[in-house]
């Protein structure tokens, strides 16, 4: 993506937090101007530090993102801790504020002040419901969550999830902006509590954690049952085209063969998890001694997460 076509174009980050910079670095790779901002006085600066470190370090290992250079994105960015200044000549607000109602209802309500009629209000809430984060704005037709998933930068799934207002044209808008800025947006056509992604990770989340708990298998063991088995096709294809190809004639076929079996093992399902307690305890004990969860251990894991990711958005392009 060249900055040609959206040379001028600016996109207001709100929050420079690991979601907030993320965001601000897939909007830069499409060539934007992006202006990020922070309440906390400097805190938008050292954000602003870190990306160019971060992106500097993306072009030196050939995984930056975009036509342009990691200098060339850079000059794009501006940081700010003035809310209006944030928010001038923006056409697109990107809220990357902590998981907290009260505190995204406030801050859309001031970001409305600032903005004109035409400016899209997108929360990156991941659980939050659109009628519930925009009850404070008065026009919602323009609100909407584009709901990323972590890191944004390495996954390019964005759930677009519409305010029970909002306007057809507003999410086909962002679908175009996050498709040019080599995001995977789909699109909700409702909202639901959880949205699309969560609902499915805590269905595998659940059955996970009931065969650990009922001793049926270990912590080690069902991750492998993800990565070396439904993870592994999954990267790829769907749920929905899994049974379409796992047939000789296709779905119809699939649900002939299979349904009584699925809703036999689907009926066996323990209650839902309390996530507490003596089970928690042991199965965070199992997990601690693969991967002891002390700053250097995590964040080793988590950039060989990030290495792994990169490497597979380029094989999947």
């Amino acid at each position: 993506m060249s900055n040609v076509t959206c040379e001028g174009k600016i996109i207001s980050v709100i929050g420079s937090g690991l979601i907030g910079r993320s965001w601000a670095m897939v909007f830069l790779s499409g060539g934007y101007r992006v202006k990020i901002y922070d309440n906390q006085q400097g805190q938008a600066a050292r954000a602003a530090d870190e990306i160019r470190k971060q992106l500097e370090e993306l072009q030196e290992a050939h995984m930056l993102r975009g036509e342009l250079s990691a200098a060339e994105q850079f000059a794009l960015l501006s940081s700010h801790d003035d809310l209006p200044q944030a928010l001038e000549g923006t056409f697109f607000v990107q809220e990357c504020v902590f998981e907290d109602l009260e505190a995204k209802r406030s801050l859309f309500q001031a970001v409305e002040g600032h903005v004109g009629e035409s400016v899209i209000l997108s929360s990156s809430t991941s659980c939050l419901l659109p009628s519930s984060i925009f009850s404070r704005v008065q026009n919602r037709t323009r609100c909407m969550v584009s709901h990323p998933v972590n890191p944004p930068y390495y996954v390019r799934l964005v759930e677009l999830v519409p305010h029970p207002e909002t306007l057809p044209m507003v999410m086909d808008s962002t679908y175009a902006l996050m498709t040019r800025v080599g995001q995977a947006p789909a699109r909700l056509r409702k909202e639901v509590d959880g949205f699309a992604l969560n609902r499915v990770q805590y269905a595998i989340i659940a059955e996970s954690w009931r065969l650990v708990k009922d001793g049926v298998i270990s912590v080690q063991d069902i991750d492998l049952v993800m990565t070396e088995g439904l993870g592994m096709r999954y990267a790829f294809i769907g749920p929905m085209e899994t049974m379409h190809l796992n047939a000789p004639e296709g779905l119809g076929d699939y649900l002939r063969r299979y349904r009584e079996g699925m809703r036999r093992v689907l009926s066996s399902f323990g209650p839902v998890p309390e996530f507490s307690g003596q089970e928690a305890d042991a199965i965070t004990k199992e997990m601690c001694e693969l991967i002891p969860n002390d700053q250097q251990h995590l964040s080793a894991r988590r950039e060989r997460r990030d290495q792994l990711l990169m490497g597979l958005a380029k094989l999947k392009k």
